[in-house]
């Protein structure tokens, strides 16, 4: 039972009041749309970059507004902006369809093998313990969803590049999800880890997301059944729920929440049938979340950091720039895919951001010695494949002839006679 105040004046908060969840929320979205603005008013600069800027200043790095700890207490925020994100990139990918489609297939395992290989030399090259090097060599092969998707909905982009992207960078977070998974077991015997533990730890995480993933979408597709064609707001709801329902299992039973997400996605497209679930707009909403995302990237921004290990992360972004272009370049015209198309798509590619740092973070929750290791280079690159690859991104999808290919179609589509208005 509260005891009753001295004065009549103890009610009041003492010294500066604490910054708590619906704070940061609002910091966040605030600030962010603030840069979004400023960006806006530059033609070519994308508005990620604002929302990045802006997360500098609010954040440790800059004004201090936002304290490392009152980051670290709103991650539930990041954790169901990039869930949601991920999902949508899963729910480009049908399972079957992708294994069928052969160029699809052999380019995914092109580019990403050479990824792997070239970072691991380097590396290895620079000195790092081999068991670091095989992990950053694993997390160096995904690609940042969220910028691809913001940039193109910016952008009004929408054809064969894109689509390729899309299907691309599902396949690259899959496939660096598989290897870290490979790479773990030796990590942990390395760091004196039973053998049963290392063998079954990796193996867990990984089924366990998938069954999470999969039970989730067997029910909402399920419900999504009952559902009529004009009730787009309900499944969109549903889409929400389901994610946050896959999030809170994967975190309960201590499985990868970040990879439930994007085989959420893959499921429900597999599942969906008639539910439409996979075909959800998610509108002026999906800005919330995309602001969220990148505010808070920008805000937890380690300066010291990227000047720190500059040069090496420097080298791991040339490294790994050239590896994916060239990998994906050289598929595209193989299979006689245009010029300008190939080098978009591989453009594309270079962001890396929302899986690679949660790999990070369970690499120090697995492998707390080899943490400090991993997360000074990959943080470094990480930051600076923020910053370039918005830019970039939007080039791409210049280059390609995707940019405003959407709007074009909106309008096209809109000036077709309807029934109603012939009769």
């Amino acid at each position: 039972m509260n005891a009753t105040p001295s004065t009549a004046l103890d009610f009041l908060p003492h010294g500066v009041p604490p910054m708590n969840v619906l704070l940061v929320f609002g910091v966040l979205l605030a600030f962010g749309t603030l840069g979004g603005l400023l960006a806006a008013r530059v033609r070519w600069l994308p508005t990620i970059t604002g929302f990045m800027a802006l997360g500098l200043v609010v954040g440790p790095s800059g004004a201090g507004l936002l304290s490392r700890e009152a980051l670290d207490g709103a991650k539930v925020l990041v954790d169901i902006a990039l869930g949601l994100i991920l999902f949508q990139l899963g729910a480009t990918l049908h399972p079957w369809k992708a294994v069928r489609n052969r160029a699809l297939v052999v380019t995914s395992l092109v580019e990403g093998g050479a990824t792997f290989a070239v970072i691991l030399g380097l590396m290895v090259w620079i000195g790092s313990p081999p068991v670091v090097a095989v992990l950053a060599a694993a997390i160096a092969v995904s690609s940042s969803p969220a910028v691809l998707m913001h940039v193109s909905h910016e952008l009004h982009a929408a054809g064969p590049t894109v689509d390729a992207a899309e299907a691309l960078v599902a396949m690259n977070n899959v496939f660096a999800f598989v290897l870290f998974s490979l790479a773990l077991p030796f990590a942990l015997r390395d760091s004196d880890v039973g053998l049963r533990t290392s063998l079954l730890l990796p193996a867990y995480q990984a089924f366990g997301a998938i069954a999470v993933s999969v039970a989730v979408a067997w029910v909402v597709t399920r419900v999504g059944l009952l559902t009529r064609v004009d009730e787009e707001h309900l499944r969109f709801a549903l889409v929400v729920g389901a994610v946050m329902l896959s999030l809170g299992l994967a975190q309960a039973l201590k499985v990868s929440s970040l990879f439930a997400s994007l085989t959420l996605g893959i499921a429900c497209r597999w599942l969906q049938g008639r539910s439409r679930l996979t075909r959800v707009e998610f509108g002026g909403g999906a800005d919330v979340f995309f602001i969220i995302l990148f505010v808070f990237a920008g805000a937890n921004l380690h300066v010291h950091e990227v000047i720190q290990y500059a040069p090496v992360a420097l080298a791991f972004v040339v490294a790994r720039s050239l590896a994916k272009t060239a990998g994906v370049y050289g598929c595209g015209r193989a299979f006689a895919h245009p010029h300008r198309q190939s080098v978009a798509a591989g453009l594309l590619l270079l962001p890396m951001a929302g899986l690679a740092i949660g790999l990070v973070q369970t690499t120090g929750w697995l492998l707390p010695a080899l943490a400090d290791q991993v997360s000074a280079i990959v943080l470094a690159a990480v930051a600076l494949f923020e910053t370039i690859g918005p830019p970039i991104a939007a080039y791409a999808l210049r280059l390609s002839g995707d940019a405003g290919r959407a709007a074009v179609e909106a309008d096209a589509a809109d000036a077709l006679p309807r029934s109603n208005d012939i009769a």
